[in-house]
């Protein structure tokens, strides 16, 4: 069966027999929020705005399956046109992204912790000691977290090539929305992943990832508001640089607790579905 391709635009219109000749507005709502997530795939911006833009997307377009999977029509066609294989595949994926936001979100716990404390040894020991005393735990705990993100995005990877397109309407859309949703989080663990140009593995078993790092990284490496907020503080600790250190940090704070609700938003969206899905399949 054919795998799914995400930066296309939609080949399933969401229509059927067993569906009205007009598509109702939400069907449109939809096809508008699938298609800026997907439009937002190629953007070079690594940015904490332009992952939050995803998480609000993801947000909207997961708002939009509910407001669906409440319509009696929509139940009926779902119910009618699943197997048992085909539900198990579509509550199975529902589980895998539930796993992989609370991947995300132990992620930006632990880069929290990590800030927490260098904060902390900065306040009682001034900056510079601070720096030295901390700074070296500190980006060995992030290298360690990388090591982990790593991981998480080759499996994220391997997912992403396992969906393949349905011929039934209603799957197809349910999905589309599971792979935007991957990309969308695979841009995330980017973010958390990313360093300086030369701090790339030249590990073979990471190519894949590193070339997808580099193409995100274009159009950023040009333009320093574009910056990462947890490159900006690891370059400086790299450095041992105080100069607007401490606004760098207040920065990555607010990045990560900006990053933390955005997640757990779209967490609650994805169980609140699931439900839904469990309960059209139950009945």
């Amino acid at each position: 069966m054919a795998v799914i391709e995400t930066n296309t635009k939609s080949s399933l219109h969401l229509r059927s027999n067993s569906l009205p000749s007009t598509p109702h507005p939400l069907l449109s709502q939809f096809e508008d929020n699938l298609q800026r997530l997907k439009s937002s795939e190629g953007a070079s911006s690594v940015s904490s705005s332009s992952i939050c833009d995803k998480l609000n997307g993801m947000q909207d377009l997961h708002d939009c399956i509910d407001d669906l999977l409440q319509l009696p029509v929509k139940q009926q066609a779902l119910a009618q046109q699943c197997n048992e294989k085909s539900v198990d595949e579509l509550l199975e994926g529902s589980l895998r992204i539930l796993d992989i936001c609370s991947t995300a979100k132990d992620f930006l716990s632990l880069s929290k912790e990590n800030m927490h404390e260098l904060q902390s040894v900065i306040r009682r020991r001034g900056i510079k000691t601070g720096l030295t005393l901390e700074g070296v735990k500190y980006l060995t705990l992030r290298k360690n977290m990388k090591k982990q993100i790593r991981k998480a995005l080759v499996n994220l990877k391997s997912l992403k090539n396992e969906l393949i397109a349905s011929s039934s309407p209603m799957l197809g859309f349910l999905n589309e929305a599971e792979a935007v949703t991957l990309c969308s989080l695979e841009h995330l663990f980017l973010f958390l992943f990313i360093s300086d140009p030369k701090g790339h593995s030249k590990n073979g078993r990471w190519s894949a990832i590193s070339k997808l790092m580099h193409s995100k990284r274009a159009v950023c490496d040009s333009h320093e508001s574009e910056t990462n907020e947890f490159e900006k503080v690891d370059a400086a600790l790299k450095s041992s640089s105080t100069e607007n250190f401490q606004n760098d940090m207040e920065n990555l704070e607010m990045c990560i607790e900006d990053l933390e609700i955005g997640v757990e938003q779209i967490s609650r969206k994805l169980i609140r579905n699931r439900v839904s899905l469990l309960n059209i399949f139950n009945h």
